[in-house]
């Protein structure tokens, strides 16, 4: 995508959804698609007293079904009989106030008063994402709550709220990924206008929004699209959930316009700043274009300045974040898990799963910092292939990078953070690498304090399929050393229990209060440094200076592309060691910050610079050097 400026407020395209009800002067337009359907019947339920069922008629292609009510309203419940079935609800549904097994009711999006006219949009070499839950990111887990703590991430420095997924979904709870009505907000966190107002209100805070969307599957409750469409998904392919999305297989058109048309009402009818698209290595499309290539076409067309789309893929496939030119996808990034793993490695990680493909040590990092990621066509023996293409064109803003993520924890017998386990100096020495490398930063809900909270995996299913669930999650951990043994994996929390959800809300009150308070003053004072400093942004160059002298040293340099202004980082990850940094015998080099100052710590141990350029660290550490700044 060419870079385009953010200077003017953002001006959307014109934009009429394909799917759903559809408030107009004229009456609701109801819109359906159910390719195998005979007939089709609208039920309208006016005042929840009166239903009225309407014939629909053949629509706007094969498969299309559609009806005009002149006296449907705001408020007003309906759903859909397909050949005689039950009614079912809609599901484009824009709203499922009863929950995702009763009818949908009737939303106008055009009633909300918008108050971000002057909003400019969000840079994507400004983005520092920071991603929640809505349901345990505040005490009441709601849109509405979510805006009392936008002052909170406004004065954090982070650019861009991403919110996991809020697709309504069985239940009262879930952790995201099991949703079922791709165009509702869930009822649990508000009504669609609680969502608006928070958007709303993080554009008057300077912060953007990036929804994150699921694609690649539904949920295994109140899934009625298959019953009203089942041309939606298909055998040809397999994924971990069953038969894959038909994108590539007879009346996929249907199915791809459903997506495309979720994407774009995100933006159109929430106002948001751009999509997180969930496990796209699940999207099977074979396709002469492929569907994520698709969106990102679309998304982009939406709005000016674009829209912003994001992807997680564990393939480090270059082309999905190359121009399109090129014959690249031209997604704004990529998630990129080698970051991650080889951190986690380092400071003490586990060694199984995907682990096993990492060492662990400063060469790695340096390595990844270098181009992005690690993995550009070795071996990996957790997947048993070649995994990863070479980023040699890629932008390394493109790739995004995390010290932990809902993934990273959630998936954790005990969700438990990374920062429970790492000594403190250690964890300030990797946040500090975070904030400053080249590449774009993702914080995790309280990250930024050490929240003492883990974040568990949690639903709230019907009994039969949630005892399913809790069996099939004490399973999958079985292959761990540690719940071998008969009757360990017991202690792996139960999804389903209430108490599982409630430990994963944050408490709030923790970062007032040191240690938090000294780790988050960290995290102010670096992504201060990144918003004042061009040399610390996310960088367009496809690569990035870095070494290591030593297993557990890593020293890498930013700067701008004239070169004058740079900072040069060096941080010790683990033991101490005197460092040789030749770099620093330059002169004009001062320092910006070390993890070792008062205000980060209480008992500070700073490290000690020679000026022939050693650096003698008495425990893990880094320092922030710049010259010209």
């Amino acid at each position: 995508m060419t870079p385009v400026s953010v200077a003017s407020a953002v001006r959307r395209t014109a934009y009429e959804p394909i799917f759903g009800a559809l408030p107009s002067a004229n009456g609701t337009r109801f819109r359906i698609w159910s390719p195998d359907a005979a007939r089709v019947q609208l039920i309208l339920r006016r005042d929840r007293l009166d239903e009225l069922a309407v014939e629909m008629a053949p629509s706007v292609g094969r498969g299309f079904w559609e009806a005009t009510v002149a006296d449907a309203h705001t408020g007003d419940r309906y759903a859909y009989a397909v050949d005689g079935s039950r009614p079912y609800p809609d599901p484009a549904s824009r709203f499922q106030p009863d929950g995702v097994h009763e009818w949908s009711a009737i939303v106008d999006p055009s009633a909300f008063a918008w108050t971000d006219a002057d909003w400019t949009g969000l840079d994507p070499r400004r983005a520092v994402i920071y991603e929640l839950h809505v349901g345990t990111f505040t005490p009441e887990g709601t849109f509405r709550g979510a805006i009392d703590k936008l002052s909170h991430l406004r004065d954090l420095g982070v650019t861009a709220i991403e919110l996991m997924p809020v697709a309504d979904f069985a239940g009262r709870r879930n952790w995201g990924y099991d949703g079922v009505a791709l165009f509702a907000p869930s009822r649990a966190y508000g009504e669609p206008d609680d969502l608006r107002a928070f958007v709303d209100a993080a554009h008057r805070f300077g912060l953007g929004v990036l929804i994150d969307v699921v694609y690649n599957h539904l949920g295994p409750e109140g899934a009625y699209l298959p019953a009203i469409s089942p041309r939606f998904l298909t055998a040809k392919h397999q994924t971990p959930w069953g038969d894959a999305v038909n994108l590539d297989d007879e009346d996929s058109d249907g199915v791809r316009r459903l997506i495309g048309d979720n994407a774009l009402h995100w933006i159109h009818e929430y106002h948001a700043d751009g999509l997180r698209l969930d496990a796209t290595h699940s999207l099977v499309d074979a396709s002469a274009c492929h569907i994520v290539a698709e969106l990102a076409e679309s998304v982009h067309r939406a709005a000016e300045p674009p829209p912003l789309l994001y992807a997680e893929d564990h393939r480090n496939l270059a082309h999905m974040v190359e121009a399109a030119s090129g014959g690249g996808w031209d997604l704004d990034g990529v998630w990129a898990d080698d970051f991650h793993h080889v951190m986690r490695r380092l400071l003490g990680g586990g060694e199984h799963g995907y682990f096993a493909d990492y060492r662990g040590d400063a060469f790695e990092l340096a390595d990844t910092l270098r181009r992005g990621w690690l993995y550009t066509g070795q071996q990996s023996a957790h997947h048993g292939a070649p995994r990863g293409t070479d980023p040699a064109r890629v932008a390394m803003r493109r790739m995004v990078i995390c010290l932990e993520n809902h993934d990273q924890i959630g998936n954790r017998a005990f969700g438990d953070r990374p920062e429970h386990s790492i000594d403190p100096p250690a964890w300030r020495a990797a946040v500090t690498v975070l904030l400053t490398a080249p590449m774009t930063p993702l914080i995790f809900m309280g990250e930024e304090w050490c929240a003492t909270t883990p974040f568990l995996f949690f639903t709230d299913f019907e009994p039969e399929l949630g005892r399913q669930v809790a069996e099939g999650r004490r399973r999958e951990f079985q292959g761990f050393p540690e719940f071998a043994a008969p009757g360990a994996a017991e202690r792996i929390p139960d999804p389903q229990a209430y108490a599982t959800f409630a430990a994963s809300r944050l408490h709030w009150e923790e970062c007032h209060t040191p240690p938090h308070s000294r780790i988050l003053a960290l995290h102010r004072a670096l992504l201060r440094l990144r918003h004042e400093h061009p040399a610390l942004q996310a960088d367009d160059a496809f690569e990035c200076w870095a070494v290591a002298p030593d297993d557990s040293t890593v020293i890498f340099m930013r700067e701008q592309p004239d070169a004058h202004d740079r900072v040069l980082v060096v941080a010790r990850l683990r033991g101490a060691e005197t460092v040789a940094v030749p770099a620093l015998a330059e002169p004009g080099w001062t320092v910006l910050l070390t993890t070792e100052d008062e205000p980060f710590t209480d008992a500070p141990h700073p490290p000690r610079i020679d000026p022939n350029g050693a650096v003698e660290f008495s425990r893990p550490g880094a320092i922030v050097f710049g010259i010209g700044l």
